[in-house]
């Protein structure tokens, strides 16, 4: 899941991540309001879905 920290920490305004590997949890911390829509295509990019 290194791969999904790493696509959205590149999503301006983020400045951390947290995978939780056992439930699929992912919390993101930033400066600003983060889109789903632009943290749906990090996680796509790294090759995973997000689940609704």
């Amino acid at each position: 899941m290194n791969s999904v920290s790493e696509e959205i920490g590149e999503i301006d305004g983020v400045s951390g991540v947290d995978v939780t590997l056992e439930t699929g949890a992912v919390t993101v911390r930033s400066d600003r309001e983060i889109a789903r829509t632009e943290i749906a295509a990090a996680v796509t990019e790294a090759g995973y879905q997000l689940a609704d």
